[in-house]
């Protein structure tokens, strides 16, 4: 099939989080993973959440009443340097869950304080 347009790259992941939970997403986010908080524009700032990056990956948390967490769905970050990730987050007290189902490369998944699943993974070369 051929179109007329272009998908570049994913501008941002969407997660979402119960209301009133901001200060939580920004510990989690900010302090222990090590995102940037990114000012949101005034017209969304009222629906609450919080805005983070780090170098090209932006990361929204959104409100969401009720809240359900997404259990399966979920972003995956490749990641330099995997173990030493893997053991700051252990340090953290953040469960580690461990997979080696995909070949080629190493990988575990976390999940945020909201219950959203989150993988790192490092491709091996």
């Amino acid at each position: 099939m051929r179109v007329a347009y272009e998908l570049k790259k994913i501008d941002h992941i969407q997660l979402t989080a119960p209301k009133g939970s901001e200060k939580e997403a920004r510990k989690f986010y900010s302090e222990i993973l090590g995102f940037s908080e990114v000012d949101k524009p005034p017209v969304l700032k009222k629906k609450g959440g919080a805005w983070f990056q780090t170098g090209s990956i932006q990361l929204h948390i959104g409100v969401e009443e009720p809240f359900v967490p997404a259990k399966k769905a979920h972003p995956a970050f490749e990641v330099g340097k995997l173990e030493e990730l893997k053991e700051h987050l252990k340090r953290q007290g953040i469960e580690v869950i461990e997979d080696d189902n995909l070949p080629g490369a190493k990988r575990f998944f976390v999940s945020d304080p909201f219950g959203n699943r989150l993988e790192f993974l490092e491709w091996m070369k």
